[in-house]
């Protein structure tokens, strides 16, 4: 770095310890004259966008550029001044060390700030936060190390080879964690549920998903319990989302009455009961499908639609009463199986002869005692 021939004339009148604090002092006050300008110039850039991003990055970013500046200004004031190249060889690699220390930690804390900030944004999905401050921080820290061994002249190819036997073993070793961080990236990009959908795994519990992290998956069945499942797991099973593509769910309500109803009435009885009920919607409107004759039964199926699945048991148990009450009042007959059993007796009794018990005094002949 050059700097200006009446500034080098005068840090050439100084002692070399002298002009060292000079020049450090002097990129000090640059730092601060970068804090005052640029924080005016980019709040005014940034006062239209909504949030705090802005904000915790401008507060975080402040240490850092002034250590920056400041192990800048050590650096430049080793090259001004002549150092034995024992001493200035180490002492330039350590000062452009510090700042890429530096400035990995900041970026690596930032992500973690802003992805905490971001969590409720309505701009990114919220399973995605995760994945994306683990995707940040590792590659700010792949690249810092790699600019490490670079400036120390590091040969980084037997690294490499040594990375990649570790890389097998790290590999078959967090298999399960591998194969569960690729499966929420794949529950993601795929679109299969959200935090808040009701969802009805493969093993038939049914809930509402509560959070969905880079592990597991947590769902809330009706019973309140909390089911942790592996993404890996959930990624190569058959989930059905009830609250996708539109949180309106259909209910059958199946009815079974006796040979000889009126079937028109009980169609008028089904719609009248759905069309009372608090929990249908209006549109789509209800309707009644007479499915089959059955072996002891007309049955029939009450079809309507509900606002959200977290309603569609009540809604059920509500028809159900209803329906039933109105069947008891009308006098329309709910028929259950019946089976007639018919028993045959036949008189299959064959007579044996016995022999006469012997008298007295008598010995029995037939070798008994």
């Amino acid at each position: 770095m050059q700097l200006d021939r009446p500034v080098v004339e005068l840090l050439a009148g100084l002692a070399p310890w002298q002009g060292i604090v000079v020049i450090v002092v002097g990129f000090l006050a640059l730092a601060a004259l970068v804090h005052t300008v640029g924080d005016r110039f980019v709040r005014q850039v940034t006062a239209r966008i909504d949030g705090d991003v802005d904000d915790i990055v401008l507060r975080n970013l402040h240490t850092a550029v002034y250590l920056s500046l400041g192990l800048v200004g050590a650096y430049v004031a080793t090259d001004f001044y002549e150092v034995s190249p024992g001493i200035a060889v180490p002492l330039e690699a350590g000062t452009l060390s510090a700042i890429i220390v530096v400035w990995m930690v900041t970026l690596i804390r930032l992500g973690r700030k802003v992805s905490t900030v971001v969590t409720d944004s309505k701009y990114i999905d919220r399973q995605m936060v995760p994945i994306l401050q683990n995707v940040w921080s590792a590659v700010i820290s792949i690249v810092g190390v790699f600019l490490l061994l670079v400036l120390w002249r590091i040969d980084v190819t037997p690294l490499l080879a040594s990375a990649g036997i570790v890389g097998i073993i790290v590999g078959l070793a967090a298999r399960d964690t591998l194969a569960n961080f690729f499966g929420s990236l794949s529950l993601y990009l795929d679109g299969t549920y959200r935090v808040g959908d009701y969802v009805v795994l493969e093993s038939g519990e049914r809930g509402r998903v509560e959070d969905i992290s880079v592990r597991s998956t947590v769902v809330r069945t009706r019973d309140d319990i909390l089911v942790t499942v592996p993404n890996a797991t959930l990624n190569s099973a058959a989930i059905v989302n009830e609250s996708t593509p539109k949180r309106k769910r259909r209910i059958r309500v199946p009815v079974g009455v006796a040979y000889g109803t009126d079937i028109d009435e009980v169609e008028e009885i089904l719609l009248a009961i759905a069309e009372a009920e608090g929990l249908v919607q209006e549109r789509p409107s209800p309707r009644v499908r007479f499915r089959e004759f059955g072996d002891s039964a007309l049955n029939f199926e009450l079809l309507c639609w509900v606002s959200t699945p977290a309603v569609t048991a009540r809604a059920i148990h509500h028809l159900n009463s209803a329906v039933y009450r109105r069947f008891q009042a009308d006098g329309i007959e709910i028929p259950f199986p019946k089976r007639d059993i018919s028993v045959r007796t036949a008189d299959s009794a064959v007579p044996f002869e016995t022999a006469p018990e012997p008298g007295p005094g008598e010995v029995s002949t037939d070798g008994g005692h």
